[in-house]
């Protein structure tokens, strides 16, 4: 009869996360001894002496006091490095917090990324111009920022994983996540209706419009009728996307006689446009008009009065999407779709209709 060896917890510990890092084909750094105690269940001096274990086995290397451990794997059990391009909806958004972050995580884990040159906006939203667009482009998966359903759905339908980032993703084959605005944008507009706001237009971009309204749209429209206003064309306005076609539509929605008491706007470039639009217009904010931005923005932090918007903490889903890329590079199967928590933030740019 073979010999029982009984291992201390730290042995066992440290068998549980070799299996792990094997396993999993893991890179980059390990997370810290508080987050694995926790993670474990156990306490800390056994995490730490598990990891010194495999620190003599040349599978972590030290990188000093108060930095995480790096893996370093033995040949042949490394995951396959990645090409990951992602492709953006417009420019101004590749400067974005969560997007340097983003880059410098998939860097981390060990994998090239890549920036396409040319973006959703530049490909007019057009599903044949993408697909001819990404053949050309040699990648082992993408990141697809706020793309229409048939983008997703053409994308969803390639042998090449693609991960995405906001669009409209629901009831795809595919791995996705964004922040949980729909919800929170029901808090924000039954807000400006309590305020006593009855002409509130919601000014957004196509892919959420047509060839349908999207979820959040939805559930704008339905708080709206909620609180016994009749919905159309006025709280959903169709513009030609561009500088000029969103100023015409707001000419067209102040220069009428009921011009609205509210608007919702669907990103910081369009919030900014349409402060300045109505300051032209002799237009205060909130005196005269309520406004409300549906994402936050460093820029937003100077502005004055503070601006009404919905706001999201990046980093869940950096993590999220950084997962995906190493789960994909260890042959995983990851179409998990999954939503960060959002809150409205309401700032002095909202008042009472006067």
């Amino acid at each position: 009869m073979d010999t029982i060896t009984l291992l201390s917890a730290a042995e066992q510990v440290a068998a549980h996360l070799r299996e792990a890092l094997l396993r999993e084909g893991s890179s980059g750094t390990i997370p810290g001894v508080r987050t694995l105690a926790t993670d474990l269940g156990v306490n800390r001096k056994t995490v730490e002496r598990a990891l010194n274990q495999l620190e003599r086995e040349g599978l972590l290397v030290a990188q000093g006091a108060g930095r995480r451990r790096r893996i370093v794997l033995p040949e042949g059990h490394g995951p396959p490095v990645l090409r990951v391009a992602r492709l953006d909806y417009d420019i101004p958004s590749q400067g974005a917090d969560y997007i340097i972050d983003l880059r410098h995580r998939i860097e981390t884990a060990g994998h090239v990324p890549l920036v396409a040159d040319k973006t959703l906006e530049d490909l007019g939203m057009d599903a044949g111009r993408v697909a001819r667009y990404v053949k050309k482009t040699e990648a082992d998966a993408w990141i697809v920022g706020a793309a229409s359903q048939k983008i997703l759905e053409w994308f969803s339908r390639q042998e090449t994983p693609t991960f995405a980032l906001f669009g409209r993703m629901a009831g795809l084959p595919m791995a996705g996540t964004k922040p949980d605005r729909e919800s929170t944008l029901s808090t924000a507009t039954r807000h400006l209706t309590g305020l006593g706001h009855q002409r509130i237009s919601f000014l957004c971009r196509h892919q959420h419009r047509l060839p349908e309204p999207n979820q959040g749209l939805r559930i704008f429209l339905d708080e709206l009728e909620a609180a016994g206003i009749e919905t159309g064309s006025f709280n959903l306005p169709d513009w030609e996307e561009s500088k000029e076609g969103f100023a015409q539509i707001l000419d067209s929605l102040f220069g009428g006689p009921t011009p609205p008491t509210a608007l919702i706007l669907d990103e910081p470039i369009l919030y900014h446009a349409a402060h300045h639009h109505l300051a032209k217009r002799g237009l205060q904010v909130p005196e005269n008009v309520s406004l409300i931005c549906t994402d936050a923005d460093p820029d937003l932090a100077w502005c004055e009065p503070s601006v009404a918007h919905i706001h999201w903490d990046y980093r869940p889903v950096v993590r999220r999407v950084v997962r995906w890329v190493n789960n994909v590079a260890a042959g995983k199967e990851d179409q998990r779709q999954s939503f960060t928590k959002a809150e409205f933030v309401k700032g002095g740019t909202v008042g009472p209709v006067v």
